[in-house]
């Protein structure tokens, strides 16, 4: 399990990656200091769960855990806070546990199991396909329509979708899980957390670092595979 601790204080991150890593569930913990610092980590690194305080500095924990869902693959959130008045607010937007300062092994322990418990629980795939064959994107007060087959790929990047058509670029606020429900799953896959292509504008696929692989697309652009998505593009290409 891949783990992000964000707090402003640095003796209170410090102590909570100590008590972390001696969890054998625990792969790696990563640390930030602030709501930027902590979305380029959940950005560029696959993490599987937040450790989050509220009060940093002038910024607001709660503000960071309710855009969470702009992530093609968010993570399951743990506040952890000197504070146990926030524990309603927390809850309601679906916080798995509420941890408070000063830290103890036995509950961060209590908390991590709580956590790979839900990440072990299967997602049941999806049966629903579907019926349309066009999206539409608003822009500047203006509603693009656009053909499915004619989207090369989509990367999220800084909670901005960019889907990239055979003549075009549009952005927009949309997660990449409300892309991919509106896709064909025959035609379309996820090779990332944060990238969706179509299969029909794979035109190499390369080794890459960590065992992973590199795609270069039909207009040369390079897309990266996270780990976790080989077993099914392998599937998909049959490879």
């Amino acid at each position: 399990m891949n783990i992000l601790v964000l707090d402003d204080e640095p003796l209170a991150r410090q102590e909570l990656e100590y008590l972390l890593k001696q969890n054998p569930q625990v792969e790696a913990v990563f640390q930030a200091a602030s709501i930027a610092e902590g979305l380029q980590l959940l950005i560029s690194k696959k993490i599987d769960l937040l450790f989050l305080d509220i009060d940093l500095n002038d910024e607001n924990g709660f503000t960071l855990a309710k855009d969470l869902d702009q992530l093609a693959n968010p993570p399951l959130v743990i506040f952890a806070t000197a504070y146990d008045s926030y524990a309603v607010d927390a809850f309601n937007i679906d916080a798995i546990d509420y941890v408070l300062k000063p830290f103890e092994q036995a509950r961060v322990d209590q908390a991590v199991e709580k956590a790979n418990s839900l990440l072990k629980t299967p997602v049941e795939p999806s049966t629903t396909t579907p019926t349309a064959t066009v999206i539409t994107i608003t822009q500047d007060e203006k509603t693009r329509v656009i053909q499915m087959t004619d989207i090369r790929y989509a990367v999220i990047n800084n909670g901005e979708l960019t889907i990239t058509t055979h003549d075009d670029q549009l952005m927009t606020r949309e997660t990449l899980n409300w892309l991919k429900a509106r896709l064909d799953s025959d035609q379309f896959i996820q090779v990332h957390r944060s990238v969706l292509v179509n299969v029909a504008d794979i035109h190499e696929i390369q080794p890459w670092f960590n065992h992973t692989y590199q795609l270069t697309m039909s207009d040369g652009q390079k897309l990266p595979v996270g780990r976790s998505f080989i077993k099914p593009l392998r599937e998909k290409l049959r490879m």
